[in-house]
């Protein structure tokens, strides 16, 4: 005879237990978050974006002026923000309201 718990986990949110296998479909499609541009257009790993808008960059005493591309985009942990890199910047990190896909 088998233990029919087996099959179910708890889930903290709702405060019930339900299948692992819905559980399991939950977390794959909550680890997929669409990364948007200041246009709503989708972003992705290696996408090239244009600025929006001048920013002053902290640390590096330097604008960055509407209209720069900056190539080869990388997506973070945050939806709300991207890693790049500029030729006069290392470690750039840009919020996506200030970026249009190219």
């Amino acid at each position: 005879m088998t233990d029919q718990n087996d099959d179910y986990v708890y889930d903290e949110v709702t405060g019930e237990w339900r299948p692992a296998s819905e559980m399991a479909a939950i977390a794959a499609s909550a680890g997929q978050v669409e990364v948007r541009d200041t246009a709503g257009n989708v972003l992705a790993d290696g996408d090239s974006v244009v600025l929006v808008k001048d920013l002053k960059v902290k640390g590096a005493g330097q604008t960055l002026k509407q209209g720069t591309v900056i190539k080869t985009i990388r997506l973070t942990d945050n939806p709300e923000e991207i890693d790049c890199r500029h030729d006069a910047i290392k470690g750039l990190v840009l919020r996506t309201e200030f970026v249009r896909k190219r």
